[in-house]
């Protein structure tokens, strides 16, 4: 089955700290940009302007509206960085009918991949010897996102072998 939304995000999304780059990341990920997403959210565009970058008073966009953008372009940057803001990860649960054992190839192979760029994230920033700032925090963004997939293939692979009657063997 075709991945869901969630997993469709980017293997390589950009460490998001604040609300408002989580609005803006958004934003360029949407075909159309700012006209996109006000026709999606039933708005003229200058409001819904002032709403994403919170200009001439007006309250930032609702968590109910950065989702439905968010489910028009697959990614999960809001979860993710209320998430990040606790010191935990965004693990999306999957959805029970796109379980099979294609879907479940799937997560595998997009787990390794994300492990492999963690790996690779690790070597580029040992090149010099030190691990700065700015490479441990891409460290660490691309483990969580790593831990985030792993985590979501193992509840998948629960979910779809989970015993239907209830009964443990």
């Amino acid at each position: 089955m075709a991945p869901g939304h969630r997993e469709k995000q980017k293997m390589r999304s950009p460490v998001l700290k604040t609300r408002k780059e989580v609005v803006s990341e958004l934003i360029r990920s949407l075909p159309g940009g700012c006209q996109y997403a006000a026709d999606v959210l039933s708005l003229k565009k200058k409001k819904f302007e002032n709403h994403a970058y919170e200009s001439n008073n007006s309250r930032p966009l609702t968590d109910a509206q950065i989702y439905l953008l968010e489910l028009r372009t697959g990614t999960t940057h809001l979860p993710e960085y209320i998430s990040s803001m606790y010191g935990g990860m965004f693990v999306p649960v999957a959805e029970p009918e796109s379980l099979d054992n294609v879907e479940m190839y799937a997560r595998c192979v997009q787990a390794a991949a994300k492990k492999g760029t963690v790996d690779h994230l690790i070597a580029e920033a040992l090149k010099d010897g030190t691990i700065n700032e700015s490479e441990a925090e891409a460290i660490l963004h691309a483990d969580a996102l790593h831990l985030a997939a792993r985590h979501a293939e193992v509840l998948a692979v629960i979910q779809l072998h989970a015993s239907k009657s209830g009964k443990t063997k």
